[in-house]
């Protein structure tokens, strides 16, 4: 199970997919989880999620999981799949518990209410294809890959 989870190729568009979609969703992780780049942290993030949002505390953490370790995980290529699908469910979850009935633009102007949801659809798409590919060249992934049962190590 775990070798289908690792499995990748040493391919340079998955390897894109991860690397941007990793490097894009941390931050956010970072202003969840720690409160850096002006956001909330561990406490106001869960306060918010399951006060305002009602989302079951175990929920909570696991999106601030997903956008944290979840964008390491992509950064380095280690269970890409894993994190990938974290950050996609994430999003869905976003997606529709907020920003669907936002439309699809971001609030470039200011005046929408609040933010669209174009962006969790390009951070969907990219991790459809790190979780079809697996996490691609330059990945810890593809160097687990390589070894095992009758490789060369």
């Amino acid at each position: 199970m775990l070798r289908r989870l690792i499995y990748t190729r040493n391919e340079l568009a998955p390897a894109i997919a991860r690397l941007v979609l990793g490097l894009v969703m941390l931050p956010h992780g970072l202003q969840k989880l720690f409160g850096m780049f002006g956001g909330p942290g561990w406490n106001g993030t869960i306060g918010f999620l399951t006060g305002g949002m009602h989302v079951p505390y175990p929920f909570a953490v696991l999106a601030i999981l997903a956008e944290s370790l979840g964008a390491v995980a992509l950064i380095l290529g280690f269970l890409g799949r894993v994190g990938a699908f974290g950050v996609a469910v994430n999003m869905l979850v976003a997606t529709f518990m907020v920003h669907a009935s936002n439309g699809f633009f971001m609030n470039w102007g200011g005046t929408q209410k609040g933010e669209g949801f174009e962006y969790h659809l390009l951070a969907i798409a990219l991790a459809v294809i790190v979780m079809i590919a697996g996490s691609g060249a330059a990945s810890v992934d593809l160097a687990l890959s390589r070894r095992g049962p009758g490789r060369s190590s």
